[in-house]
This record gives structure tokens, C-alpha cells and sequence, in this order.
């Protein structure tokens, strides 16, 4: 089993990484810096609000549907047609407590045409999330894989022509960016369905009240779980928006620090999108599943020792340089995010693990107080320290709740992390940032070269420390050689 994630996630991650940090830092970054100042905090702000309620729309399929079909691939015929109709009615539910809530927190009318077409982007988004979790749960993860990165392809080819083609220089708006992504996700949404459907002997789409009730009945614990970490993730960009009087240059600031999470938060995602089935098989089947998420936290705690030793010294110059708005503050915004990763990725891999499990009712017992804990963190230090208070808040909740899933997962499964292995990454951050400082101290060249040494001499201690998985690799081809 751990050959088959190491080989899928490597396809998986290479498949995204020559895409979506393309999107983000050329579409997504060309966007803030091509609109004036606070309309894409403004967007931040309303696509966070809209997320917040988005597990209307979702009620938990996603995660229920990628385990039942993960263990019973008999079952898609009969589950795939119901969830449809299921997620049809839930969209429609959706877009009313959008209005409902839009209009108690106050959003002013020239809001409201954003917000709704991001709304339909939200739909859309969890409709391509819904039918990937097909895909994924009946094996075939390296299509999941191309499907994943289509809808922003499709943005990078439309916002290209938008922001970059002589007739459009200097006209582009926002509203262009959110109608973009409604075209990029129909198209994906069409896509996905093409391949399920191809699965299929038939399709039949059929109204029956009780089997629906049943489904919400079964999916709600999974619910609950998305709705609390969709709350504490997301919440903060709301709360920057419209606690502070200069809300929306502040939301600018944190949303281009929180670019450069998101990027780094791709890599968490991607091993959570495909663990859960694979952790969903082996525990059907009595597997020891340690081993593997063991395996999992190594790799990725390295990447994320990684990025946070070398991007996080030269944070204001990655800022400055991305952006125009860019300094030392938003430096400071992006080091808080960048010390969360760890917590982050441990997170995903932890979390998916229960998840699998059916341990929903202590994580939601867990995500439901990191709500709490990040909700009083952002009321007391968003005031005083703006966004660099939301980003603090934000590790420390992501620690907390990180902390709180080992826990869980160390009792309930025995999958702890062993002290030997802890103490391998806490020598392989200190060795890689003394040997950043001394880059940045001695080394004759520019910051991005010294930044990309950086990074490099990471991926070399990383296996001579041997946390990349590349031993294990070469373990499993030497061994699949001989057999």
C-alpha cells in the first residue's frame, strides 16, 4: 500500500505543481495587482463569507461518498444518481441563506452582484469536489489527478487573455475574475460528470424522500466536521473585513500573504485527497494503517519545515516582490501562516486518518473548540495587531487542533509519531536554517538565488536525513525487480 500512495502521490504533486503555483502567483496575483486597492480584499472577504456556509451545499457527501465508494464500488450506480438530485436541492438551500446571511451582516447593494456570482462559484466547486470523490473512490487516481488541475488550466488560459491581451490592458475587473471561474468549473463540473457517467451501465435520476433523508442522516457527522474547520479556516478574513475601519486594505494585505498559504496548503490537500481512500480500503480490510500515515507526516513534515526555514527568512523580499503593496508587516502576516504549515499538513494527514475511521464524534468535540480558541484569538488581537493578529491566530489554532488529533489518533488507531522521528525534524529544521542564515550572510548572489540554494540543500538533508520517501521508493522498485 505504500507503494501505491507513494507512486500516485508523486504523479498527483507533479501534476499540480506544474500548474496551480502558475495560477496562483501569475492569474491570481496579476489579478490583486491589476484591480485597485481593496477590490480584491473585498473579493477575499465575500468568498470567505460565501465558504462559510458552503457546507449547505456539500452536507458532507464529499467525505461520506469518497469512503462508502472506496469500500463498495457496487454501490456507485445506486448512490451516484441520489447525491445528485441530494445536491441539487442543497444548492437551492444554499443560495438562500447566502441572501438571508448577506443581508444580516450588512453587505451593501453594489455587493451583492459579486457575491452572488461568487456563490455560484462555490456550488460549482463543490459539485467538481463531489464527482472527483467518485473518481478517486473507485481507484482510478491518476484521472482525479488531471481533473484536479482542469478548471485552472482553463483560468490560466481565459484570465491570461484577460489580463495580458492589448485590447483588455488597463479594463480588467473583478467581476471578470469571478465570471472566469464560473466558466473554468462548469467545464470541469461537465468533464467529471463525462467520467462517472462512463462508469455507469445506467442513469436514472430518481426523487425517493426516503433514501434522500437517509443520506443526510448518514453524511451529517461529516457535516458538522466541514462546517467547523470551513468556520475557523476561513473566518478570519471575514472578521478582518468588517471588524476594522480600513477592513478591506487590511483583507488586501492578509489575502496576499495568505496566497502564499494556500499554495503551500496544495501539497496538505492533495495527501488528504488521496489518503482518505486509500485509508478507507486498508482499515475495511483490518490493514495497519501507522505505518503509512507515519510514512505520510515524514514527507510532508518536511516539505513544510521546508518552506517555512527558507521562505519565512526572506519573507519581506517575497512580499515586495510579489506585490505591490508588499513589506515588511505583510512579511510578518506571511511568517505566522508559513509557521502553520506543520500543523497544517499534520493536520490533513491525522485528520483523514479518523475520518476514514469513522472517529467523527471526538473530532468534531476537537474541531468544535479550535472554533472557539480561533474565534476568541481573532476577537482580541485582530484590534490590535490587524492581520498580523489573524495569522497568529491562525497558527496557534491550527497547533491546537494538530496536537489534538495525534492525540486521537495515537489511542484510537495507534499511529502516533515516534519521539525518534520528531527529533529527526526538529534537527533537520535547525540544520537547514542555520544553513539559510549562512547563505544569506556569505553567499554572493541576489536573494532569490540564495533563496533557491535554500531550498534545494533542504531536499538533500531531507533524504539524507532520510525524511523525503525516496528510500522507500527505491526499497519498493528493488523489491517489485525481484519478485
Amino acid at each position: 500500500m505504500k507503494r501505491e500512495f507513494l507512486i500516485n502521490i508523486i504523479f498527483l504533486l507533479a501534476v499540480n505543481l506544474l500548474v496551480k503555483p502558475f495560477y496562483l502567483f501569475g492569474i491570481d496575483r496579476g489579478v490583486q495587482n491589476a484591480v485597485p486597492p481593496g477590490e480584491y480584499g473585498l473579493y477575499f472577504a465575500l468568498f470567505n463569507f460565501t465558504f462559510l456556509f458552503q457546507i449547505v451545499t456539500d452536507f458532507g457527501l464529499q467525505n461520506y461518498n469518497n469512503r462508502n465508494i472506496s469500500q463498495h464500488h457496487h454501490l456507485l450506480g445506486k448512490y451516484f444518481p441520489n447525491l445528485l438530485v441530494l445536491k441539487g436541492i442543497l444548492a437551492g438551500a444554499y443560495f438562500l441563506l447566502i441572501v438571508l446571511a448577506a443581508r444580516l451582516a450588512g453587505y451593501e447593494p453594489a455587493c451583492w452582484p459579486l457575491l452572488s456570482i461568487i456563490a455560484v462559484n462555490q456550488v460549482l466547486n463543490s459539485l467538481v469536489l463531489f464527482l472527483r470523490t467518485n473518481i478517486s473512490g473507485l481507484g482510478l487516481y491518476r484521472l482525479d489527478s488531471l481533473v484536479s488541475v482542469t478548471d485552472r488550466l482553463l483560468l490560466i488560459l481565459i484570465c491570461g487573455v484577460l489580463l495580458w491581451a492589448p485590447a483588455f490592458q488597463g479594463r480588467f475587473r473583478i467581476e471578470w475574475f469571478a465570471w472566469a471561474q464560473t466558466a473554468a468549473l462548469g467545464a470541469t463540473a461537465a468533464l467529471a460528470f463525462f467520467i462517472v457517467r462512463g462508469r455507469l451501465k445506467a442513469l436514472r435520476f430518481r426523487f425517493h424522500l426516503p433514501f434522500l433523508l437517509l443520506l443526510l442522516r448518514r453524511s451529517a457527522p461529516y457535516a458538522l466536521s466541514i462546517l467547523l474547520m470551513s468556520v475557523y479556516n476561513r473566518i478570519d478574513g471575514v472578521m478582518i473585513e468588517r471588524m476594522l475601519p480600513d477592513g478591506r486594505q487590511e483583507a488586501d494585505i492578509y489575502a496576499s500573504a495568505y496566497r502564499l498559504f494556500e499554495a503551500g496548503n496544495m501539497v496538505g490537500f492533495l495527501f488528504a485527497s488521496l489518503l482518505l481512500p486509500i485509508f478507507s480500503r486498508m482499515l475495511k480490510q483490518r490493514e495497519e494503517v501507522g505505518e503509512l500515515a507515519r510514512f505520510s507526516f515524514r514527507m510532508a513534515a518536511a516539505g513544510a519545515l521546508a518552506l517555512l526555514c527558507c521562505i519565512g527568512f526572506y519573507r519581506t523580499e517575497v512580499m515586495v516582490a510579489l506585490y505591490d503593496s508588499g513589506s515588511a508587516y505583510s512579511g510578518r502576516v506571511l511568517l505566522y501562516l508559513l509557521a502553520s504549515f506543520l500543523a497544517v499538513y499534520g493536520s490533513y494527514i491525522y485528520g483523514t486518518l479518523l475520518v476514514a475511521n469513522g472517529s467523527l464524534r471526538p473530532l468534531n468535540y476537537l474541531f468544535a473548540a479550535g472554533l472557539v480558541l480561533n474565534a476568541s484569538l481573532n476577537l482580541a488581537l485582530i484590534p490590535a495587531m490587524k492581520a498580523e493578529g489573524a495569522a497568529l491566530a491562525t497558527c496557534i489554532t491550527q497547533y491546537a487542533v494538530f496536537f489534538g488529533e495525534l492525540a486521537l489518533a495515537g489511542r484510537k488507531l495507534r499511529a502516533g509519531i515516534p519521539i525518534a522521528l520528531a527529533a529527526r525534524l526538529a534537527g533537520f529544521a535547525l540544520l537547514l536554517l542555520g544553513a539559510t542564515y549562512l547563505a544569506g550572510l556569505y553567499l554572493p548572489a541576489p536573494w532569490p538565488w540564495r533563496l533557491l540554494f535554500s531550498l534545494a540543500l533542504g531536499g538533500l538533508l531531507a533524504l539524507a536525513l532520510r525524511l523525503a520517501g525516496l528510500q522507500g521508493l527505491l526499497r519498493l522498485r528493488e523489491e517489485r525487480q525481484r519478485g
